[in-house]
Order: C-alpha cells, then structure tokens, then sequence
C-alpha cells in the first residue's frame, strides 16, 4: 500500500479481524481504468471470493469514499443476482460498511468534487491524475450510468450496513449519508461523527477502534455494537475497498 494513511487504517483494524486491501481498478498497481464506484463492483466480487477462497467463514466489505459506493453497490447487485454491464458477480458478503460514500452521481456541489469532476472530463485532466497521482481515469465511465448506490442499498436488507461520515467532510455533505441510511431501512446503522473528515485521510481519535469493535462483533455473527471500542477475538475477514 502507497498511502500512509490506508496503511494506518489496515494496521489498526487487523487488532480485530483479519484484512485484506486491494487498490480498485485504475489505482496503484492494480490494471485497469478508474470508473468512479462502476465496474469496481467487479474488483470488490474478486477480493470476497478470494476471503472465501482462503477459509473465512464470515466476509464484511469496508469501503473508503469511493469505495464505499463500490462496497454499498456490489452488496446490492450480489444479493440480488442483478447483472451489471451484462455481468453477474458471485459473492456476497456477510455485512457491508460504508464510509465516507456518495449517495449519488455527479456531485457538484463542493469544491472537491468539482475538482474531481473537472480533472475526469478534460484529457488534461485524466493526464494530470496518471502522472501525479498515478490513478488512470476511464474516459468512457458511466455509459451507460449505472444505478447509484441510494438506489441500490435499499435492496441490501437484512444484511447488516453501517454508514460511516463526518461532519467535517468536505467532499459530500451530510446530506449523503442521511439519503442513504433512509433507503437502506431499519436494518442500516448511521455514525454520523463529528471530528470525522473524509475517507482514511480525516479519521479523528477513537474512530478505528470504534469500527474496528463493530467489525469484530460482526465476524462473530453479531449485528455490531454501536458503541463497544474494546477489542475483540480476531474472526472473519474484512476486504478493504478504496
């Protein structure tokens, strides 16, 4: 992993479950073009089948901005059978958690984001991320536009969700999770966290041992204590999305 700060979070969950981190298509070193939260879906079915490949009897997806909209995205389509782009993916989790996610596309109304909007839809820009941030953007994303994921995550139910945001994000308003855990229904939990700021990069004190407790609760078959930050047996195993 390149990002000290992923790093930290991967480190400081293994107290609790076993980890497995993959960077999503178009980022590091894995292949692939950066689709926004799209065919990622495909890279988060990969890294489930692998879990289960190596023996863990309970898989919990955690997705981190962008890769809590694959993590809420893939859990709907898996759960359901839906295809996506005329493909089908195979495994489901047992629990899925979303931080810092998008409820929906095209999000313009902060600074980040219309950043982020500009550097995907100019060649000038998708240059720019290759070269300095070595992430490869997908030109063609999103043709056709995919459902989003308030319009996949009421379909996850019951499989327990827990939404993760700050109220310092700059990236997606509170708005965001507030959408999402309405259409996810009486099974999702929401954290809304004051000292949070977005994704790995803005965790504040306490915070991963927080989730890390939940994460421990639900590879042992729970539903996750909402306030626990002690830490539990190791079990199951956490795919790691962002």
């Amino acid at each position: 992993m390149r990002h000290p700060a992923l790093r930290h979070v991967a480190d400081m969950l293994r107290k609790y479950v076993g980890v497995l981190v993959m960077d999503l298509r178009g980022h590091g070193r894995s292949s692939g073009s950066c689709t926004f939260g799209d065919r990622e879906v495909f890279d988060v079915d990969a890294g489930v089948g692998e879990a289960r490949r190596l023996g863990y009897q309970r898989v919990i997806t955690i997705g981190w901005s962008m890769g809590g909209a694959a993590v809420l995205r893939h859990a709907g389509l898996a759960k359901n059978r839906t295809l996506s782009h005329e493909l089908r993916v195979h495994h489901p989790p047992d629990a899925v958690i979303s931080v810092s996610a998008t409820s929906r596309w095209f999000v313009r109304d902060t600074a980040p984001m219309r950043r982020i909007h500009w550097l995907a839809e100019h060649a000038t820009g998708r240059m720019v991320t290759r070269g300095a941030l070595r992430v490869r953007i997908d030109p063609g994303a999103f043709v056709p536009i995919p459902a989003s994921p308030v319009e996949v995550v009421g379909t996850i139910a019951p499989m327990p969700l827990l939404i993760v945001h700050g109220h310092r994000d700059r990236y997606f308003t509170l708005e965001h999770p507030r959408a999402l855990a309405a259409a996810a229904g009486e099974s999702a939990q929401m954290w809304l966290v004051p000292e949070f700021g977005h994704a790995e990069a803005g965790v504040c004190p306490g915070l991963l041992d927080r989730i890390g407790a939940h994460l421990a609760s639900l590879a042992a078959g729970g539903a996750g204590p909402v306030e626990a930050v002690t830490p539990a047996p190791r079990g199951g195993a956490v795919v790691e999305a962002r």
